[in-house]
This record gives C-alpha cells, structure tokens and sequence, in this order.
C-alpha cells in the first residue's frame, strides 16, 4: 500500500473551516477513512490589543491553505479537487507535490508516531482541554489522527467525544 504524504490544498479565502468539514464529510460518505487520514487548518496563538485590553485568539497560519495528510490516488485527488471551495492543490501544474520533512517540522505536525499506554476499553482521565477532569472508557482509537473517543455524560446522555492521546491519561 501507498504511503500518506501531506498536500497542501488551495482554498478560497475564508472557507478553510468549510472545505475541512466538507471534505471530512465526504471521507465519511464514501469510506475514504484509510486514505484520506487528517485535514488540517493550522491555527496559531497571537496575542492582540483590543481596547487597552491584550486578547489571545487563533488565527489561521496561511490563509486560503488546507492541509491534507493522504495517501494520493485517483479518487482522493477527485474528492478533494472536487469539493466546493477548493481551487487546487499546491504544486507545478495539476500534479500535487507533498510536503518534505523540512517543510512539516516548523508546522509542528509530527510524522512519528505516539506510544500509548491505553487500549480500547480502558478507563481514561481527560487531562487538558474541554473536558479537563472527566473520566470516561475509550470506546474507539484512531491511531492516525492520534485521537480517541470516549463517552462523556453530556445533559444526562452518555455522548462520544474525540480527544487527543496527548490529552488524556490512563486510571
């Protein structure tokens, strides 16, 4: 099987959030689960002044920009192409290029993988973040984009939640 490479998707400006979750809706509709693996809209930490008063908000790092991390083939250049908002992937051409090392590591996106001492069924502590504190049971592990489900008692209903491996902590 191929390997995933990360692509850089060009987008309208203002429609990163959108064309992430479309794009992420269709990997769902059409089981790309295993080839399309992650898209991201990096975001950063800025410090502003607003009315004397410093503020902390996230801005997008590269306006217009998407990141992909996939393995590229015929249909995932199709799906991506062809969601709305999408202008075109980054590269000479119509030929997408992916990413070097060199180019990943400034954006603070780690190929290697993490070790993790949790399994499916485990009991786990949420430690940053939302849920901070909340206790729940894993019930589904993506290794991929590092992130676990767990239930979480939300309005008296047991909801599933994703969370990152880095935020979470076995009992």
């Amino acid at each position: 099987m191929a390997e995933a490479s990360w692509y850089v998707v060009h987008t309208y400006s203002g429609y990163e959030n959108k064309v992430k979750a479309n794009i992420e809706k269709t990997i769902e509709n059409r089981h790309l689960e295993e080839q399309i693996l992650e898209v991201r809209v990096p975001m950063q930490d800025v410090v502003e002044m607003k009315n004397g008063a410093k503020k902390q908000v996230q801005k997008k790092m590269f306006p217009g920009y998407v990141l992909i991390n996939m393995i590229m083939n015929d249909d995932t250049w199709y799906v991506v192409r062809n969601t709305r908002g999408v202008t075109g992937f980054v590269g000479p051409g119509s030929k997408p290029v992916p990413l070097t090392e060199a180019e990943m590591k400034p954006l603070g996106i780690n190929e290697a993988d993490l070790i993790v001492d949790f399994a499916e069924g485990d009991s786990v502590v949420v430690t940053g973040g939302v849920w901070k504190d909340t206790v729940g049971i894993i019930q589904a592990m993506n290794t991929g984009k590092q992130m676990v489900t767990i239930n979480v008692d939300l309005f008296g209903r047991e909801t599933p939640v994703e969370i990152s491996f880095t935020d979470v902590k076995k009992m």
